[in-house]
């Protein structure tokens, strides 16, 4: 029950669209231009560093939020499991930023919102992942490359971790905290498979080229 508990407190969390909001305060819908995205690359592209900005952190926090109430909320009960409920949690952000109902679950990508996770969560694989996103967006300038490599990064980063008993949890947690975040990998890659085939074509949009309406 408590699993499910953090994933609706996630999902309703998740829901708040910094860049929908944004752009709704330019009296457009963010989702109607460049990569039809509700996101924080579309928003740097379509409104400028500030949204992008704004948006960024907007999304991060929004998940750093939730998981820092489900941790006041279940510390007593679950201190054995907490980065498992936490990871519950930031899946249910995820979901909600992604496939918001009252948008007709059109969202976005999560990116923004799992970074917020890794900062909540584990510090060291934030600022790794921070890293790895950086290096690869400033040698390729392809913002949806540096996205799913650093997922994949975060995914082996919290593998390797758990492994150590950096969590404080026993095998079948940590096994499970694994699980969920290798299926948030899966999500992103698959919410990110437009990119992908742009990538392999060799069309897809880097950073710095302008606004695209490619979708």
């Amino acid at each position: 029950m408590e699993r499910i508990i953090c994933l609706a407190i996630g999902y309703v969390f998740g829901m708040f669209q910094t860049s929908y909001i944004i752009g709704k305060a330019h009296h457009m819908d963010i989702r109607q231009y460049g990569s039809g995205n509700a996101g924080t690359t579309n928003a740097l592209r379509t409104l400028g560093k500030k949204a992008g900005a704004m948006t960024l952190v907007g999304d991060m926090l929004k998940c750093v939020i939730a998981i820092l109430v489900v941790d006041a909320v279940f510390k007593n009960h679950y201190q054995d499991i907490l980065p498992l409920l936490g990871m519950y949690t930031a899946a249910g952000c995820v979901l909600g930023h992604n496939f918001p109902f009252y948008l007709g679950f059109r969202g976005g990508k999560g990116i923004a919102a799992s970074a917020g996770m890794l900062l909540a969560l584990d510090w060291k694989v934030f600022l790794i992942c921070v890293l790895l996103f950086i290096g690869i967006v400033a040698i390729t300038r392809y913002v949806s490359l540096g996205s799913i490599v650093t997922y994949v990064g975060a995914l082996i980063c919290f593998i390797g971790f758990g492994t150590a008993g950096n969590y404080g949890m026993d095998l079948f947690h940590t096994i499970e905290m694994d699980v969920i975040m290798g299926l948030l990998t899966v999500l992103a890659i698959y919410r990110h498979r437009a990119n992908i085939s742009r990538l392999l074509n060799g069309t897809e949009n880097k950073l710095g080229a302008g606004k695209t309406a490619s979708r």
